[in-house]
């Protein structure tokens, strides 16, 4: 079955590699203009000032996202940190937040107060939130959007590019050029931030190419290519990258402090070899849609749809068979693979939440994983294979699980 569904994949698989190809020559034309040489891969300590290595990775990020500055620091703890800094460095009491495309991710609704009434949290800092809804078929409202951003106080729209733990497609970046064009039309001075995890390099372009005004991520995710041990980062106007870096450390210091210890080689290594492992993960992703669709699965995107990042959904409808499905993805992993996973209450999350996630850097996306709330329609959210061929053999021991699951 398995060569059967990688001869159906030849044409997919072409095309991710031509992506991959067009991310890679962009990414060592960064590389050769910054001039990295062994200098750069060598940290820092203490207050970590005239860092070399921290100040041109910047650049280089900067440059391969096409802004006008970047933030890349290990100091940020996960892509929800590295999106704080950049909204807390953005807002002030009395601004107004929209969320463009429904509620974003789980994580997200602490800080910004709808749920857990945190301290510090962006409501009790006097900054007020909303919501556009999606529409019906679960696409992008608009006209709503156009709406929001008029209304008094409005500051900043944020758009999340992946789905998080909800049934919309991931956004392309196509698709956020429209609603950026479309919001700035109604209000030239509404700001746009847009959350790019899972997103980088599953396109020729990103975002802030397509008129994002500020950008963020997760290192342990795309951009950190399965090397990068943790950390964030942040790309955009070069004002409003500053004003992050003043959230992240303290005002007046900024981007000039942050140890780098021994972590640049890491940072830079894993950067540039991001494109080749996201296009890894996105055949793995295509190679599960396949094998699920063949045993009548609801998935999304489906096999050959066009991908606005590297998620995978499959949806269940049965506890049972997420559980199997996550426990054939851990007997795959390279690490913990004897560990059988359960449903727990994961910090930030409304539901328990299964996990399997056997990787070489805790919690990376980039790695396989699967994972999903213990809800209703039990759906499976895979993500990552740092190789096709680890990841193809995960999918593979998943299927099986759910077939001795069937025979018990």
């Amino acid at each position: 079955m398995a060569a059967e569904l990688e001869r159906e994949c030849v044409p997919i698989f072409a095309e991710i590699d031509r992506v991959a190809m067009t991310n890679a020559e962009k990414m060592l034309a960064a590389f050769q203009e910054n001039r990295v040489s062994a200098a750069h891969l060598v940290g820092t300590t203490g207050y970590g000032y005239d860092d070399l290595g921290r100040d041109a990775l910047d650049r280089i990020f900067a440059k391969v996202f096409g802004a006008e500055a970047g933030l890349v620091r290990s100091q940020f703890v996960s892509g929800t940190h590295t999106i704080t800094c950049a909204l807390m460095g953005i807002l002030r009491p009395g601004d107004l937040v929209i969320s463009a495309f429904g509620p974003p991710y789980d994580t997200l609704l602490g800080v910004l107060g709808v749920t857990g009434n945190y301290p510090g949290n962006l409501r009790e800092m006097g900054v007020a939130y909303r919501e556009v809804p999606m529409t019906g078929d679960l696409r992008p409202d608009v006209p709503g959007i156009c709406a929001a951003v008029q209304e008094k106080h409005a500051k900043l729209l944020m758009i999340q590019r992946s789905r998080g733990y909800s049934s919309r497609e991931a956004l392309t970046v196509r698709e956020i050029g429209e609603i950026i064009r479309a919001a700035k039309a109604a209000n030239p001075e509404i700001l746009v931030f847009v959350d790019n995890c899972y997103g980088e390099f599953v396109e020729e372009t990103e975002p802030t190419e397509a008129g994002a005004d500020i950008m963020a991520g997760s290192l342990i995710k795309n951009p950190g290519g399965g090397i990068a041990p943790t950390g964030g980062y942040i790309v955009g106007r070069t004002e409003l990258v500053e004003a992050a870096a003043m959230r992240l450390t303290c005002p007046g210091i900024g981007r000039e402090c942050g140890a780098t210890q021994d972590v640049n080689r890491l940072l830079y290594q894993g950067f540039f070899m991001a494109p080749h492992v996201t296009a890894q993960a996105l055949k793995t992703a295509v190679f599960c849609a396949a094998a699920m669709e063949k045993r009548g699965f609801k998935t999304s995107p489906a096999a050959g749809a066009v991908r606005g990042d590297i998620v995978q959904t499959v949806e269940f409808g049965r506890p049972d068979m997420l559980r199997a499905f996550c426990r054939g993805v851990q007997m795959g992993a390279p690490v913990d693979a004897y560990v059988t996973p359960e449903p727990w209450a994961m910090p930030g999350y409304e539901d328990p939440v299964i996990m399997a996630a056997g990787a070489f850097v805790q919690g990376a996306s980039i790695e396989l994983s699967a994972d999903g709330p213990m809800r209703a329609p039990y759906t499976a959210y895979l993500q990552g294979g740092i190789t096709y061929e680890s990841g193809r053999l995960g999918i593979l021991l998943a299927l099986e699980q759910m077939k001795e699951m069937e025979r018990a």
